[in-house]
Formats: structure tokens, sequence, C-alpha cells
């Protein structure tokens, strides 16, 4: 278990360093105290599954993100990929 948390926390800190926000602002944006943050980065503090859902919403991420970094994105990819292998196939028929 403790590389899932270990992975949230580092991803927790990369989507809000990508968005430009400090701790503290994200505390506010997840209306929590604003040592929380700090020490779920820091892997001192486990959130909760609202408090999870709270923080991918305020980083504008898919919660999965925050367990596999841009793993939405790939699921998009996934999705464009086959759309055109099926539309590809389907010329040929």
């Amino acid at each position: 278990m403790e590389n899932y948390l270990e992975d949230f926390r580092l991803n927790i800190k990369y989507y809000r360093e990508q968005a430009g926000i400090s701790q503290t602002q994200l505390s506010i944006l997840c209306n929590c105290g604003t040592g929380t943050i700090g020490g779920i980065e820091a892997g001192k503090a486990k959130p909760s599954f609202d408090m999870m859902i709270r923080i991918a919403d305020a980083l504008k991420v898919n919660p999965s993100d925050l367990f596999v970094r841009d793993s939405s994105k790939e699921k998009a990819l996934l999705k464009e990929l086959l759309r055109t292998e099926f539309e590809g196939i389907l010329a040929r028929l």
C-alpha cells in the first residue's frame, strides 16, 4: 500500500505545481486546514476518499490521475487509437 500512497502524494505535488498553486491555496480550494495538504504531500497524513475527490476537483484532474499520472490522458489516447484502427478496418471491408 505504501507505493500507492507515495505515488499519490507525489502526483498531488506534481499537479499542484503544474497548476502554479501553493499548498495553502490548494487547501483553500479543498476547504481543509492549511496543514492538511502539506501533511498529505509529506506522507504524514492519509486523505479520506472525499478529500481525494476534492483535491482532484481543485487540481482539475481525474481522480485516477492522482494514483497513475496522466492515466485519463492515456485512456483518451487509447480510445482514439482504437477508433482510428476500427475505421481503417471498416474502410477495407
